[in-house]
């Protein structure tokens, strides 16, 4: 096998995300063949003994573990957060192993979230050069019109760039609030808190009820379901990778992942779902999804920012 980046041999292997990656690197924590590592190495995973931490990363890439949480408000998206709480992983069964969040839900907001070990995927599902459609639906005080929503999709610059929705609509509108279906392909630390803010909307209530090909249905909140092997098939070619389940005795790797959940009842939602749209269906099934409202929650008091 040819030469590949370090980053990259780590996220494959499950060890985690090549951001993770890349801080063990700059720590002094990865070796290859003895040789401490430093950012912009190469390796052949297959020839070179590659380590992190003194234990050696292995050559083949472990089974595989997808799966899908609807986040209540109060969980932080975080593997370690001494400052939290709760973490989203404590949502999922112990026995999956070590997972972490693909992207990020800050604290107070609620809905679909992806957590897994194969850092390849995860990658280029958080990568916007990839452009993944995220489907969010807002409780806003006041009333964004027209003029305002259009501000939103222009764009609006803020101190580390400029920050945009691909599209946004109100689909229901009471005296003094609003409910506004937003589709985001490239997503910022507390992008539509800020947007929305700035229009003089600020957001009492955030659920994200899609990513990519995939819906939170009715996923209860605040349970976890492990995704089937179409998912995340559907996930792989999103984002120009191919996939398929891995049977008994394959050698499971990023373009042939071994695909495994924990079909608890008690973590398990009901596993009928539709087939994956491609990215302009996904945006058409946001915006058709106006007839499910966004609950309140707390009274008419704004949810505190993170």
């Amino acid at each position: 096998m040819s030469q590949v980046r370090l980053q990259r041999i780590l996220a494959e292997a499950g060890l985690g995300s090549r951001r993770q990656a890349e801080e063990w690197i700059r720590d002094g924590r990865v070796s290859v063949n003895g040789a401490v590592a430093t950012i912009g190495d190469q390796a052949d995973p297959e020839r070179d003994r590659i380590t992190v931490g003194g234990r050696l990363v292995p050559k083949a890439a472990p089974e595989r573990h997808y799966w899908m949480i609807n986040k209540p408000a109060g969980y932080t998206s975080s593997v370690r957060d001494r400052h939290a709480a709760r973490l989203v992983t404590d949502l999922v069964p112990a026995t999956q192993g070590r997972l972490f969040p693909v992207g990020r839900l800050d604290t107070p907001s609620r809905g679909l979230l992806l957590l897994t070990d194969d850092g390849f995927l995860a990658h280029r599902l958080m990568h916007p050069s990839f452009g993944v459609a995220k489907v969010y639906e807002l409780l806003v005080e006041g009333f964004p019109g027209p003029d305002r929503l259009a501000r939103i999709r222009r764009g609006l610059t803020f101190e580390d760039g400029r920050l945009r929705a691909d599209s946004a609509r109100v689909v229901e509108r009471t005296r003094d609030r609003s409910r506004v279906v937003v589709t985001l392909s490239e997503g910022r630390k507390r992008e539509l808190r800020r947007l929305f803010q700035a229009i003089g909307n600020p957001v009492l209530d955030l659920v994200r009820t899609g990513y990519g090909p995939l819906t939170v249905g009715d996923l209860p909140e605040g349970e976890a379901r492990p995704l089937s092997p179409d998912e995340v098939q559907a996930l792989y070619h999103l984002v120009g990778g191919r996939t398929r389940p891995a049977g008994e005795g394959s050698r499971p790797g990023p373009s042939t992942p071994a695909i495994r959940g924990v079909k608890e009842k008690k973590f398990t939602g009901d596993s009928r779902r539709t087939g994956a749209p491609d990215a302009r269906q996904h945006r058409e099934l946001g915006a058709s999804r106006s007839r499910n409202p966004v609950r309140k929650r707390g009274g008419d008091s704004p949810r505190p920012h993170r």
